[in-house]
């Protein structure tokens, strides 16, 4: 069956008939795609910008929304091959971006209680806390109410389990992998887990 790559090779062979056979350019095969199926931090969109303009401006109505606040807690677990556990969600907006593991803090619960109970819940892995972190915050703005949310993040160690994200009950972490610390800058979604990262790095000193 002629393709319109063919029909293209024959007019620009018969626009040049005094060249060789064996001179002309062959057509160039298409490279393979990727297989979209499986999420992975190569097929992760740009990095968000650190001090982004925005392009838009929120409502007024959007002020005048009642305040709400979030607490959650998460953080950098690490293997003993010094790699860090991250997960890949999708977001609000509907893209697949890689972050830290983290959740809701329960009725109950400590800031401590709830990394290590998120951290195992959306990695599969089992870990123990090492050293806290810091703690950030910031704002969104949901259906009914405009949210100021605070995350407390934590030094985690494993000591149990295997990376899955099976155990979710919330099924927001689609996958899971173990990256090593040092391309978290380049993969984590999200400026403020990448400065969660570089605090820990200034924290404790790593090289």
């Amino acid at each position: 069956m002629t393709t319109p790559r063919d029909v293209a090779r024959m007019m620009r062979d018969s626009a040049n008939p005094s060249l060789p056979e064996d001179s002309r350019v062959p057509p160039q095969s298409l490279p393979e795609e990727a297989d979209p199926s499986t999420p992975s931090p190569a097929m992760m969109p740009k990095k968000r910008a650190e001090s982004a303009t925005p392009t838009s401006f929120a409502s007024l109505e959007a002020h005048e929304l009642p305040v709400a606040r979030e607490y959650s807690a998460g953080g950098l677990i690490f293997n003993e091959n010094d790699e860090v556990a991250i997960i890949a969600r999708h977001s609000r907006s509907g893209h697949l971006e890689w972050c830290l593991p983290k959740g809701h803090i329960e009725k109950g619960e400590t800031p401590e209680e709830t990394a290590v109970r998120e951290v195992h819940e959306e990695t599969g892995i089992l870990g123990v806390i090492t050293g806290s972190i810091a703690t950030i915050d910031y704002w969104f703005t949901g259906d009914t109410n405009r949210v100021h949310k605070l995350v407390h993040h934590y030094v985690l160690q494993q000591v149990g389990g295997d990376l899955t994200v099976e155990g979710d009950p919330d099924h927001e972490a689609e996958d899971a992998a173990w990256v090593s610390f040092e391309q978290l800058n380049s993969v984590l979604s999200y400026p403020n887990e990448r400065r969660i990262a570089w605090l820990y790095s200034r924290k404790y000193r790593r090289q």
